[in-house]
C-alpha cells in the first residue's frame, strides 16, 4: 500500500465517521506519520504550533479508532494500514454504518438490500457534562490497550485507575472514554465530591437512565427500577472521577466517611451481581475492597499508573525547549516521568534559565511552589501513622527492610504493615522486592516539612 492509498483509505474513513473529508492539516499530519516525522517536523513543514498538530492528530486517530473498532495512534499508524495490504485486497472495501468491513468483492458501495439488512443502530445517551477536556494527551498506548481489552473483551465489571496526582490518570481515561463511549447505551462521567452522598448519587444514575425512557418520576408515580436492573438491562460505561473524596483525611487509605459506608455495598453488588456495565472509579486513593487482584476470572482489576516512559516524557521537555540537554533521562528519572512534575520544574527551569546540567550533577531536587501544594493536598489525606514511616524513609539514603525500619521507629509490626499498605496504595513509596524507600521528590518535600 503505497501513501496514496493509505490517505484515500483514511478519507473514506473519516468521511464515513464524520460526514467531512480530510482537511489540507489532517493530510500533512498522515504524511509526515507516514514518513516517521515527529509533530515538531510536521509543525514545522505546515508552520503552526506543534500543540495544534498534536491536538489535531489525536482527534484523527481517534476517528480513525472508532471507525476501525481497534486503537489507533501515531505509533502504530503505519503498521496498521500496512496490516490491511497483507490481509485484505485494498480496491475492495466498503464502509456499512459504523464499522468497517474489508471484503473481496469488486464493489466497494453497499447495495441497497445491504443497506436495509443491516442492523439497526442502539440509540446512545451519553453525559459527559463533567469530563474534562482532554489536555495535553502523552502516549500512553498500552495503558489504553489494557483498559480498553479489560473494559470491551473481558467485560469487566469494576476497574480502579490509581496513581498519584499529576500522573494523568483522569487525561487517560478521557482519552478512553473518548475512543469506547459508542460502544455502550449508556455513558456518564460523574465528578465526586462533598455532595453525593450514596442515596443522591444513585438518584443521579437513576435518573439519567430512566429520562432516556421517558418514565413518570413524578411523585405521583415515584416507582423507580433499582440501579442494578439498569446496568443488566443495558450496557452501560459509568465514570466516577476523584473517588477518593469518599473517604476520610488522616486515616489509612480508604477508609470511607461517614454516611458514605453505602458505596462498599454499591461497589461489592457490582463486583458480585451479573450484568454488562462497567464502573471506572478514578483518584488517589482505592477502596480497601478493590485489591490488586491477578485472576483472570475476577470481574476487578486496577490500573496503577507510573511515570510517562522516555520518550513521552522527552515530549513534554521539548514543548518547554529543554529536548537538547544532556542527560535528558537523568531528569526525567529524577522526577519520575510524571507529566505535573515535569511541567513544573520545565517552567521553573525555562522562567529562570537555570543550568540544567549543574542542577543534574548536584543531584538538587527542586520543589516549585505549585508542585508543593499539590503534594500538600495528599500528604494532608495521610494519617499520622503513615506520617511517622515517611519521616523515617526520608532520612535514609538507601532502601530499608522491614526489621530496620521497626528497630528505628516506635512502631508496632502490626502498625507499621499498615501504614507501608496504605501508603503503597496512595503511591507514595517504592518496593524493591523487600525494601521500601520514598522517591526522591517526596523525599525532598518531606524533609522540608
Amino acid at each position: 500500500m503505497n501513501l496514496k492509498e493509505v490517505v484515500k483509505l483514511a478519507d473514506d474513513l473519516v468521511f464515513s465517521r464524520t460526514g467531512k473529508h480530510l482537511n489540507d492539516l489532517q493530510e500533512k499530519i498522515l504524511h509526515g506519520t507516514w514518513e516517521d516525522d515527529d509533530y515538531k517536523e510536521i509543525a514545522k513543514a505546515v508552520n503552526l504550533s506543534e500543540a495544534r498538530v498534536r491536538e489535531v492528530g489525536m482527534e484523527l486517530w481517534q476517528t480513525l479508532s472508532q471507525e476501525l473498532g481497534k486503537r489507533v495512534s501515531k505509533s502504530n499508524f503505519r503498521s496498521t494500514f500496512s496490516h490491511f495490504e497483507q490481509h485484505h485486497n485494498q480496491s475492495s472495501y466498503m464502509i456499512c454504518g459504523h464499522t468497517l468491513y474489508l471484503t473481496d468483492i469488486p464493489n466497494s458501495t453497499p447495495s441497497t438490500e445491504q443497506k436495509s439488512n443491516s442492523k439497526p443502530t442502539k440509540t446512545l445517551h451519553q453525559d459527559l457534562s463533567e469530563m474534562p477536556e482532554l489536555g495535553d494527551f502523552y502516549d500512553r498506548t498500552p495503558q489504553l490497550d489494557t483498559l480498553t481489552t479489560w473494559i470491551l473483551q473481558q467485560h469487566s465489571r469494576l476497574i480502579t485507575l490509581t496513581g498519584i496526582s499529576g500522573i494523568g490518570k483522569t487525561t487517560l481515561a478521557v482519552q478512553l472514554v473518548q475512543q469506547i463511549k459508542d460502544e455502550f447505551e449508556y455513558v456518564i462521567w460523574c465528578s465526586i465530591d462533598a455532595s453525593h452522598t450514596p442515596d443522591e448519587f444513585e438518584h443521579k444514575l437513576i435518573q439519567f437512565f430512566s429520562q432516556s425512557e421517558n418514565l413518570d418520576l413524578s411523585a405521583t408515580n415515584p416507582k423507580r427500577l433499582p440501579l442494578i436492573k439498569y446496568l443488566q438491562n443495558h450496557r452501560c460505561l459509568i465514570i466516577l472521577d476523584d473517588v477518593h473524596n469518599l473517604f476520610c483525611s488522616g486515616e489509612l487509605a480508604g477508609k470511607y466517611k461517614p454516611d458514605y459506608e453505602e458505596y462498599r455495598s454499591l461497589f461489592k453488588q457490582i463486583e458480585k451481581l451479573s450484568h454488562q456495565s462497567c464502573f471506572l472509579l478514578i483518584g488517589w486513593e482505592q477502596p480497601r475492597e478493590v485489591t490488586k487482584v491477578k485472576s483472570q476470572n475476577k470481574p476487578i482489576r486496577t490500573l496503577q499508573l507510573k511515570g510517562l516512559d522516555i520518550a513521552a516524557a522527552r515530549e513534554i521537555l521539548r514543548e518547554y525547549g529543554l529536548e537538547e540537554i544532556d542527560n535528558t533521562e537523568a531528569l526525567i528519572h529524577r522526577y519520575q516521568g510524571i507529566p505535573l512534575w515535569l511541567k513544573s520544574v520545565a517552567t521553573l527551569i525555562e522562567e529562570l534559565g537555570i543550568d540544567v546540567t549543574e542542577l543534574l550533577l548536584d543531584d538538587t531536587i527542586l520543589l516549585p511552589e505549585d508542585l508543593k501544594e499539590v503534594l500538600q493536598q495528599q500528604y494532608d489525606r495521610t494519617s499520622e501513622l503513615e506520617k511517622q514511616v515517611m519521616s523515617l524513609l526520608a532520612r535514609e539514603n538507601q532502601p530499608v527492610n522491614l526489621a530496620n525500619l521497626l528497630e528505628k521507629g516506635q512502631l508496632s509490626s502490626s502498625d507499621l504493615l499498615n501504614a507501608l499498605q496504605s501508603l503503597s496504595r496512595r503511591c507514595w513509596i517504592e518496593k524493591q522486592e523487600s525494601l521500601y524507600t520514598l522517591p526522591p521528590v517526596l523525599k525532598e518535600y518531606i524533609k522540608g516539612l
